[in-house]
């Protein structure tokens, strides 16, 4: 009979446990004399795969305030007032506590929860609303705060969907889609970017020779090749942070940041003519061209501008055209004031600079 009892009264113990584990998932049994004889679901997952029954409270837990609590008959003391614990394998683990006397007195049953920190614990710990009591505000919360991230998140996409089409579009903008280098108004951009931060650099103009023979006899469709070919012997002959632009049909402007050399780009200048007239294949016919460069520094200028410079390698350009083509040649006022004067008595139809 007496077993019966017995039998009877740890079965409505069980019982009580379970109802307390739906209740409190993060309570805690500590015997009087500091065991832990029984953990909550949660704080069990909390701790690991080592189970905290028959552990000491005070060998798991480190009670950080009220102070002095580092005994049983402190913690016993101390029911009714908030505890605040820390795992003390685990000291990023913040916990406050309410412990209360369970049986006789001499028991606790310590009911704990994570305050504001139930976010980074949740993180932390990898919990989920099935782990805190239904009627826990905290998981109203973390609804909350789960609606307001994925809104968050969704907003960040939605900028990086926008951003990634600006960039795009700006790309666009600024570059030739037949040969993707940059376009005039790329030009432009980084012409103004240059003067703004007054950095020096080369200008270069290059004007194709003969392109125009090319798609009378050829096509069209010969005449984007070829300008295709041009564009890849530009890169090649050109520094990774130069700037090679198409500004018109078959006319390209370099810009060389940092080098005003005037021989240094006159041997980049010829590099580039004698690629240039390397016969270019297209559909078993041979395209020639050649080209005719123009070229200044804005070391050259006071006060550089950019319609000045643009307008000054044309000059020097032109003077290339008359002598001979396939030439290279560099601005100076001397070539400025008898390009002018030749101008003056018999200016060039645009038909001869192809």
């Amino acid at each position: 009979m007496r077993r019966l009892r017995m039998a009877e009264e740890n079965e409505m113990q069980l019982q009580d446990m379970e109802a307390l584990d739906q209740l409190m998932p993060m309570n805690l049994h500590v015997s009087e004399t500091g065991h832990i004889t029984h953990a909550g679901p949660t704080v069990q997952k909390i701790f690991g795969d080592a189970s905290l029954e028959g552990m000491r409270f005070l060998e798991v837990f480190e009670v950080r305030r009220p102070g002095g609590v580092n005994s049983v008959t402190a913690l016993q003391k101390a029911t009714g007032r908030v505890l605040h614990l820390t795992f003390r394998h685990d000291p990023a683990g913040r916990f406050k506590a309410l412990a209360v006397g369970a049986g006789d007195g001499k028991d606790l049953i310590v009911n704990m929860s994570f305050g504001i920190s139930v976010i980074e614990a949740v993180q932390n710990y990898n919990l989920t609303s099935a782990d805190f009591e239904p009627t826990n505000l905290a998981v109203e919360m973390l609804f909350l705060v789960e609606a307001k991230t994925a809104v968050l998140d969704e907003l960040r996409q939605l900028n990086g969907r926008l951003e990634g089409a600006r960039v795009v579009a700006e790309a666009q903008a600024t570059t030739d889609m037949l040969t993707g280098l940059g376009n005039r108004r790329g030009m432009d951009l980084k012409l103004a970017d240059l003067m703004e931060r007054n950095e020096r650099f080369g200008l270069m103009h290059i004007d194709l020779d003969y392109f125009k023979d090319v798609n009378d006899t050829l096509g069209h469709a010969a005449g984007d090749h070829v300008l295709k070919i041009v564009a890849k012997i530009l890169r090649d002959e050109t520094r990774e942070g130069d700037m090679v632009a198409r500004a018109g049909g078959d006319e390209f402007v370099l810009l060389f940041p940092r080098l005003t050399n005037t021989e240094r780009l006159n041997d980049i200048a010829h590099r580039i003519i004698a690629k240039l007239e390397q016969p270019i294949e297209f559909e078993g016919e041979t395209c020639r061209i050649s080209g005719s460069v123009g070229t200044t520094v804005s070391d050259f200028y006071k006060s550089p501008t950019a319609e000045r410079m643009l307008a000054d390698a044309d000059v020097a350009l032109y003077a290339s055209k008359h002598k001979g083509r396939a030439q290279a040649t560099v601005w100076s006022e001397h070539l400025a004031a008898a390009t002018q004067a030749e101008m003056a008595n018999a200016p060039p139809s645009r038909e001869t600079r192809h």
